[in-house]
């Protein structure tokens, strides 16, 4: 089974852009994601998927892996798949360029998801957390599976809602790392758009309305992704 690790760049953020090649410790923040990913030893290959000359620029410097797509994909999937359309490859795991402190047993959690599927009944394979601080935050994507840890829904509502007082389900974060086989990611690049990914604004809603099995993997990884300024700061504190 050939895995590779495929880790999205886009200079271009809303709330911090730029962010990727903003210094952390001596090092741009694409450097210690990637640096981290290559050095798990999982993969048979990393590459970095940009549409960015400048990110490019500085990727090659560092000795990275790094191939250039289109600008105009609405999301991290759609990118990934462009680039690995024509390449052998069984699982590509789709690794967010702005997480630094990405786990290696997580990447691991996924990659054996697959190892363990000798049916081929699994699609996709992401991780989750159980929170409790967090369940009103709208941007925190949560999730809810089955008995069988396959996601049943995404929201950025707090779900399940805790009618009942007597009761307590446990809320789970989805953590936005993605394992797909191959077939899958094509699948979902090239298909529209679906009408409850664009009220959500989640892309791994696309993949349950076109009937793909998602396996949820519990981790208790909770690492600082660098969405805004603050996060940058929070991340440097860490690394003292």
């Amino acid at each position: 089974m050939k895995v590779i690790a495929a880790i999205p760049a886009r200079y271009a953020a809303s709330r911090f852009p730029g962010k990727l090649l903003a210094d952390l410790h001596g090092k741009p923040v694409i450097q210690h994601t990637y640096e981290n990913v290559h050095q798990s030893g999982l993969f048979d290959r990393v590459i970095i998927v940009t549409d960015n000359s400048e990110i490019e620029s500085v990727v090659l410097g560092f000795g990275g892996d790094v191939v250039r797509s289109q600008k105009d994909h609405q999301c991290g999937s759609d990118r990934i798949a462009e680039v690995v359309f024509d390449l052998d490859v069984d699982i590509v795991i789709n690794v967010q360029g702005d997480e630094p402190f990405i786990s290696p047993e997580g990447l691991a959690s996924l990659i054996e998801v697959f190892k363990s599927d000798t049916k081929k009944e699994i699609d996709l394979a992401s991780l989750m957390i159980p929170i409790s601080d967090e369940i009103n935050n709208s941007n925190v994507v949560k999730v809810i599976t089955d008995l069988c840890n396959r996601a049943l829904y995404f929201s950025r509502s707090a779900i399940p809602h805790q009618q009942s007082k007597e009761t307590h389900a446990t809320v789970y974060k989805h953590v936005g790392v993605y394992a797909f086989r191959k077939d899958a990611l094509i699948d979902f690049y090239q298909h529209a758009p679906t009408p409850l990914e664009m009220a959500e604004q989640i892309e791994a809603i696309r993949y349950l309305e076109m009937g793909k099995t998602i396996q949820m993997v519990e981790t208790q990884f909770d690492g600082i992704g660098i969405d805004v300024p603050e996060d940058l700061e929070r991340a440097k504190k860490l690394m003292c």
